[in-house]
């Protein structure tokens, strides 16, 4: 879960740069799922599954702050939906199909959340950048 780093002390653009490609992970995760939500298979096993990304703390020793990195992207376990549909050219010899397991509406949100984490890191970004000018320009 946690980690530490010993290399040289992370700052304030290593930190973010982390945050902005761990958001950018989980927007794509999003985005694939709601490519998918339409899918439909002729067996439960074939079915698209939704993914998501798993967040990872990383402290560093030397300055304190803590990172966030995308440890890993996992499959989810939720079962395929049963839909009987018997003229569906997938359907197996019940009629029936499988479509994907995908919550549009949650994925929807997943997708807005992202994206406002990701303008968050931007905005900070942008104050620490003109924080730096104004005390370059004190000088």
């Amino acid at each position: 879960m946690a980690g530490t780093t010993s290399a040289r002390p992370l700052s304030l653009f290593d930190v973010a740069g982390r945050a902005l490609s761990a958001q950018t992970v989980r927007m794509n995760t999003a985005a694939s799922n709601l490519a998918n939500a339409g899918s439909v298979s002729g067996n439960p096993q074939d079915t698209y599954r939704p993914i998501k990304a798993v967040f990872a703390t990383q402290y560093d020793q030397a300055t304190g702050l803590a990172t966030v990195n995308v440890s890993r992207v996992v499959q989810s376990g939720a079962a395929a939906v049963r839909e009987h549909s018997p003229g569906h050219p997938l359907a197996d010899a019940n009629g029936d199909i499988w479509a994907a397991p995908v919550d549009e509406n949650a994925e929807m949100v997943e997708m807005l959340e992202s994206s406002r984490q990701y303008q968050n890191v931007v905005e900070a970004l942008s104050t620490a950048k003109q924080l730096m000018l104004d005390t370059v320009r004190m000088k």
